[in-house]
């Protein structure tokens, strides 16, 4: 019996201390975590989107009328008026046929006039003064086309601008409504942009708009909001135009590159944040952040709902569980699990420049 109660006195305490070694965490199993703060997003409400600048407007003219191209007065980059003849169509078939048609129109004029002037004398029926009257309706609106078929010969441009692209020469056939001259105006050109459904659903917050180029350093371009299209195209974007103002500037022209820079108005009523997007974990159908507790060392799941991406590598959110300025797992959240402990990765020293070492 005493050698019994002395074995139990040895394996005893070899028992206890292996069950502790078990449940003892492993310092080096420990994940080791980058963290940032959690700041406050009123001061960070602009969104930037490339674009490109368009003329505010931009044609393809073409004849009414089909025929042969009888001359073409300018050339591709020739500046033009509004009105000016552009070019013209071999106008003899439609010549003809108008002299034609107003020799059958003075014929039946006469003629009509002579039976509503007899009816006025009561000199014949109504129904001979109809006819009259319908007739002489008749071949005035056919003369009238022939005459308007004539002048559509001649093309004229719409506004003034300048000539884009000659598409035909003269002497070349072509048809009613097949384009002959692209044309653009010369007036102030416009920046056309790109929106994401999450900035279109905030467009009432936009305050301010302005733009730069890199072929034109130092300079910022004041934007005025045009239009933004009420439906997305096929890749889900909406378009928004704006119109430049160059105020003493270069002008841009169009074709160039741009950077718009979009302000927002304060978003009333809600309490925006900003995070490191690779702060931001995407688990059981919601959006999470961990926050780090640091008196225990400790991470756990606060879930959020993201606003807008940032062009400074953040994004921001809206939570009830986060509060400014608290501390959040900025890298390896997809590694952790809710209460795990975690090892801060010690920021870099002033003589590490950029944590390479």
């Amino acid at each position: 019996m005493k050698q019994l109660y002395f074995l139990l006195a040895i394996l005893f305490p070899v028992v206890v201390n292996t069950s502790c070694k078990q449940h003892k965490p492993d310092a080096a199993n420990v994940p080791l975590v980058r963290i940032d703060t959690a700041r406050a997003a009123e001061g960070e409400t602009m969104l930037q989107y490339p674009g490109k600048v368009r003329a505010a407007q931009d044609v393809s003219l073409s004849f009414r009328v089909s025929g042969t191209l009888n001359r073409i007065l300018v050339k591709d980059g020739a500046r033009v008026s509004e009105g000016q003849l552009l070019a013209e169509l071999d106008p003899t078939d439609y010549q003809v046929q108008l002299d034609a048609t107003e020799a059958e129109y003075e014929q039946i004029k006469s003629e009509a006039e002579r039976v509503i002037a007899l009816y006025r004398d009561n000199g014949t029926t109504p129904a001979a003064n109809d006819k009259a009257v319908y007739g002489l309706k008749q071949i005035s609106a056919k003369y009238q086309h022939h005459k308007d078929q004539l002048a559509y010969t001649r093309l004229y441009a719409p506004f003034s601008g300048y000539v884009q692209k000659r598409l035909f020469d003269a002497h070349e056939t072509v048809a009613a409504g097949m384009p002959v001259i692209s044309m653009i105006s010369g007036g102030m050109p416009e920046v056309e942009i790109n929106l994401p459904a999450a900035e279109y659903i905030r467009r009432e917050s936009f305050s301010n708009y302005h733009c730069t180029f890199d072929i034109y350093p130092g300079q910022t371009y004041p934007l005025k909001l045009i239009s933004i299209t009420p439906k997305a195209n096929a890749n889900q974007l909406y378009t928004m135009r704006l119109q430049l103002s160059a105020e003493g500037r270069p002008v841009p022209s169009p074709g160039m590159n741009t950077m718009v820079t979009i302000r927002c108005a304060d978003e009333s009523g809600v309490t925006s944040l900003s995070v490191p997007t690779g702060a931001i974990l995407r688990k059981d159908g919601k959006t999470w952040v961990y926050a780090y507790r640091p008196s225990d060392g400790t991470v756990h799941l606060c879930e959020v709902t993201p606003l807008r991406l940032l062009n400074n590598g953040r994004t921001v959110v809206t939570s009830v569980q986060l509060a400014p300025n608290e501390q959040v797992v900025a890298s390896g959240v997809n590694h952790l699990k809710d209460g795990d402990s975690v090892k801060l990765l010690p920021p870099a020293s002033e003589t590490n420049v950029g944590g390479l070492l």
